[in-house]
C-alpha cells in the first residue's frame, strides 16, 4: 500500500521561505509522477509542481515558476518543494500525491488523475 506523508508546513511572512517534504513508502517502481497540490479556502485544489521520478523532469504552474522548486531523492523516496518568495496567495493546504503514468503525462496542465494522496500540511503566509 502506497503511503505519502507531508511535513514542513507552517507560518511565514511574505517574502519568506518554507520547504515541504513528502516521504513515500510502499512502492519500488521508479516511474512515478509525484506532485504537489494546494487548496486554499473556498477554492478548488490545483496542481503546483510535478516531477517524474524516472527522468527528474519537472513541471510548474505559472503562478509559482521561478519561486518554487520541486526535487526528489529516489534513494529515500522523498519529494521536496522548496518555496521561496512566498506570497499571501500561496496560503493553502499543500498535498503530496503520486500516480504511475507515462512521463509525458506528468505535466501540471495534463489533467492526470492522481491515485495516492498525503494528509496535507498547512502553509500560511502573512502579508
Amino acid at each position: 500500500q502506497v503511503q505519502l506523508a507531508e511535513s514542513g508546513g507552517g507560518s511565514v511572512q511574505a517574502g519568506g521561505s518554507l520547504r515541504l517534504s513528502c516521504a513515500a513508502s510502499g512502492y519500488k517502481n521508479s516511474r512515478a509522477c509525484m506532485g504537489w497540490f494546494r487548496q486554499a479556502p473556498g477554492k478548488e485544489r490545483e496542481g503546483v509542481a510535478f516531477i517524474y521520478s524516472g527522468s527528474g523532469r519537472t513541471s510548474y504552474d505559472d503562478s509559482v515558476k521561478g519561486r518554487f522548486t520541486i526535487s526528489q531523492d529516489n534513494a529515500n523516496l522523498t519529494v521536496s518543494l522548496q518555496m521561496n518568495g512566498l506570497k499571501s496567495e500561496d496560503t493553502a493546504v499543500y498535498y503530496c500525491a503520486a500516480v504511475w503514468v507515462l512521463g509525458n503525462l506528468c505535466e501540471v496542465r495534463s489533467g492526470v488523475a492522481f491515485d495516492y494522496w498525503g494528509q496535507g500540511t498547512q502553509v500560511t503566509v502573512s502579508a
